[in-house]
């Protein structure tokens, strides 16, 4: 059975809590500021949060593939800690890339869903090399997904965090780079609130959903993927 968003609490929680969601199970220093052991330790705290400035959802980069003028437009709204859109990225996605992307019938859309804190950390190391590596990092993430969360078994949140940056320096990304990635508070807040009105916007309740011109889909093989492109094709 897929996770499953619960009435778009999930989305409401991250935001009401700032940033409760990324720091969850994370220790409280001295000075009232939640910091998360090495990495990841995105606070309510920054300058931009104390001086009340809001953030823009229109700054978060859309990870695309595919010609602009394709003429079918699919989006897949995912988790990186999901085990069906793991499952996806392995049988499904590759084959819609060779025979749709790649051929310039679909523009592809991948945006992050947000489930958990592993989730939204995967999600600020995917996006950290760049466009032009977000989708390797993201097929990285997901062929490593049980060893990417094996520690958080222990409550072991460094070692989830140091998993993930081993995958962003295996994709060529720094260390100082990661941990600037995963500290990076403006981010996390923008990412929320793309999250929230994306997944309201295309009433996502499950993962891996995917949004076909439009149209929301739940999870399914690719033979069932490729007839539903094919038909509007009209092939």
């Amino acid at each position: 059975m897929n996770k499953y968003l619960t009435s778009g609490a999930v989305a409401l929680a991250l935001l009401a809590g700032g940033a409760f969601y990324i720091t969850q199970g994370a220790q409280t220093a001295s000075n009232g500021a939640i910091t998360l052991p090495g990495a990841a330790n995105a606070q309510e705290s920054t300058p931009n949060a104390e001086a009340g400035t809001e953030v823009d959802p229109a700054s978060v980069t859309e990870m695309v593939m595919g010609a602009e003028d394709a003429p079918i437009t699919v989006i897949e709204y995912a988790s990186y800690t999901c085990p069906h859109c793991a499952n996806a990225n392995e049988t499904l996605i590759p084959e819609l890339k060779k025979n749709y992307v790649d051929t310039g019938k679909v523009k592809f859309i991948y945006r992050e869903v947000y489930f958990d804190k592993y989730g939204m950390w995967g999600s600020l190391v995917a996006r950290c090399g760049g466009p032009e590596k977000f989708f390797g990092i993201t097929d990285m993430i997901y062929k490593a997904q049980k060893t990417i969360l094996a520690p958080a078994r222990e409550g072991n949140d460094e070692g989830v965090a140091e998993e993930l940056r081993k995958v962003g320096r295996i994709a060529g990304v720094s260390n100082d780079e990661l941990n600037a990635c995963l500290n990076d508070g403006d981010k996390l807040r923008a990412l929320l609130t793309w999250f929230q009105q994306n997944a309201t916007a295309d009433g996502i309740d499950s993962t891996p959903s995917f949004v076909i011109d439009g149209q929301k889909y739940s999870n399914m093989n690719y033979a069932d993927f490729s007839k539903i492109l094919d038909d509007k094709l009209g092939q």
